[in-house]
């Protein structure tokens, strides 16, 4: 195993080794309900789940194989945590201090929707002979009004990373890489340490769904097999002062292109120290609709584009 492997992932490999023991009764269709735990107890386990960053505040677990014991010993065997949501770890105290999100599973995306969500197909579902990272999703996490701002890192919500369209639609449903996530704070905090302090990075577009990504918004230039529909990319901006636009990262006295790459420069650094979470970037300059922008994505292995 390579020295580089981090702890995050390897506790990962253990924590799939073996299912839960006991069969699964089955359960009621009811809502997620928070769990409480012991103080210490949770605190010791929150710890070996926050990733590389050690800012991840919510871990994913397939329903149909539900296959991660530290999780089952934390919910005491409640199999409630099997209903599709957010559910909440809390201390004894009443605080939420971790999110376990159970997915719902891909099957149930019946042609082209879940409900009345329209998601659309993706290229290996329509034949094309595709694998590795171009595979269908495992399985799609449940957005509602009520656990859309949970947070699923330090500077991330789940509402960040949604698909913009069918606004009145819920709920919704989002594919999200814990791997992004994780590489998003680890450019946060690359940021911080060469003097460019994040207190809101936005996430221009994030999760596509095949149907957006192919007819929604602006579609010029839009990858046909564009990383954002396996929910391991996102567009991001740094954004302290609210005005949704690209702050002057590079403190030169305007806003372009070259603020943009200031999270490359932190992108390359993170990906030299954790080469696992490799990937592209792409700098954008500003048009009419948006102001200069980074695309970042894990999608393994390294792409630059958008340099001058």
């Amino acid at each position: 195993m390579s020295k580089r492997m981090s702890r995050g992932r390897r506790l990962g490999r253990v924590l799939i080794v073996c299912a839960l023991s006991a069969p699964v009764a089955a359960f009621r269709d009811a809502a997620p309900r928070p769990r409480v735990v012991e103080r210490e107890r949770l605190s010791a386990a929150i710890d070996s789940l926050r990733g590389r960053s050690g800012k991840l505040l919510a871990r994913q677990v397939a329903r149909s194989s539900w296959r991660f014991p530290l999780f089952a010993r934390l919910f005491d065997g409640d199999t409630t945590v099997r209903i599709p949501g957010v559910h909440d770890l809390r201390d004894s105290a009443g605080t939420a201090r971790f999110a376990v999100i159970t997915m719902r599973d891909f099957a149930d995306k019946r042609d082209g929707r879940i409900g009345g969500y329209h998601i659309g197909y993706w290229p290996a579902e329509q034949g094309q002979p595709l694998g590795g990272s171009y595979g269908n999703p495992a399985g799609f996490i449940e957005v509602t009004p009520e656990n859309a701002a949970t947070q699923v890192s330090e500077h991330f919500r789940l509402s960040d990373f949604l698909t913009h369209d069918q606004a009145s639609v819920w709920p919704k449903y989002l594919v999200l890489r814990e791997d992004l996530v994780d590489k998003l704070e680890l450019v946060i905090a690359q940021l911080e340490a060469s003097g460019h302090p994040v207190r809101h990075m936005s996430v221009m577009s994030g999760f596509r769904t095949p149907q957006y990504n192919a007819t929604g918004g602006e579609t010029g230039g839009r990858a046909s097999l564009s990383r954002h529909m396996y929910g391991d990319a996102a567009d991001v901006f740094v954004d302290n002062d609210g005005d949704g636009r690209m702050d002057d990262l590079n403190g030169d006295g305007r806003v372009d292109y070259r603020d943009a790459q200031v999270i490359l420069d932190a992108a390359e650094r993170v990906e030299r120290a954790h080469p696992d979470v490799a990937g592209g970037v792409g700098v954008y300059r500003a048009t009419s609709s948006h102001g200069p922008f980074a695309h970042v994505d894990v999608r393994g292995r390294r792409a630059r584009w958008g340099l001058l």
